[in-house]
């Protein structure tokens, strides 16, 4: 019997919080991020990831986001993935998971840096990744960076030294010349929690001062299954039940990198 109750309750949670992600997708009362409280107003956006499939995996609430804002959206891949042999392969799916996602396919540049190598333990120099990232802002007039966290999600080393990357640039641009913001990692319990998660990231980001913490829901979760399937040198059975039961299908939180 307890077991039942706790089935049904889970199951209700689930069907309350897509629910929820539903109603926000077809309201507008939804507020302005990414400004420091102002109004919100049209960005040129760089996502910078490390590999193919982090863009579907980690930040299509934010993508969708922006992208349903008129926001200018760049995508900047550290690596084409290759630590299989699989580079060019995965490089093309990048291309391919743009279009589901609406970002223009010559607004996505993937990087095969010798020094940049996709696999765990092969460290990436935060100073190159400066300069890579510092020359993209300039190329395409880029006011506004979205990356991981120093954790990373997953804690991949390659997610890390992008998030060093990021940091490092900061050090040396003046203040003001561009924002950078950063995908908060959860424990595991939020992680696979699915879109219950959405309850406890809303909380998270009211607790943090305003401006520096916006809780972004997936206006399109479809679209995030629809993105990820076109990675089909990954799409195997555990990836796909990441991307049903990983909170950041449904919702991402971003915190501002002072």
């Amino acid at each position: 019997m307890e077991w039942l109750v706790i089935i049904v309750t889970v199951v209700v949670l689930w069907v309350a919080s897509l629910f929820k992600i539903l109603h926000e997708s077809l309201s507008a009362s939804q507020v302005a991020v990414l400004n420091d409280g102002g109004v919100f107003c049209k960005r040129n956006v760089l996502l910078v990831i490390a590999h193919p499939d982090d863009e579907s995996m980690f930040f299509t609430p934010t993508i969708n986001y922006l992208a349903s804002r008129g926001c200018n959206l760049h995508i900047l891949c550290m690596s084409t993935g290759n630590a299989d042999g699989m580079g060019n392969v995965r490089k093309e799916e990048l291309y391919l998971a743009s279009v589901m996602l609406k970002v223009p396919q010559k607004q996505v540049k993937i990087l095969d840096h010798p020094d940049l190598q996709d696999g765990f333990g092969k460290s990436w120099n935060s100073k190159l990744l400066s300069k890579i990232i510092k020359e993209e802002i300039a190329n395409c007039d880029i006011d506004l960076v979205v990356t991981f966290d120093n954790y990373g999600v997953s804690g991949h080393c390659n997610h890390c030294d992008v998030h060093q990357g990021v940091r490092k640039l900061l050090q040396y641009t003046s203040h003001g010349e561009v924002e950078a913001w950063e995908l908060i990692s959860t424990n595991i319990l939020r992680k696979y929690s699915g879109p219950v998660d959405i309850w406890l990231s809303i909380l998270s980001a009211k607790f943090h001062l305003r401006g520096v913490v916006h809780c972004l829901l997936n206006e399109h979760p479809r679209r995030s299954l629809a993105a990820m399937a076109q990675h089909k040198s990954q799409w195997v059975w555990f990836r796909k039940l990441f991307v049903c039961f990983s909170s950041y299908t449904y919702v991402n939180c971003l915190k501002k990198i002072n």
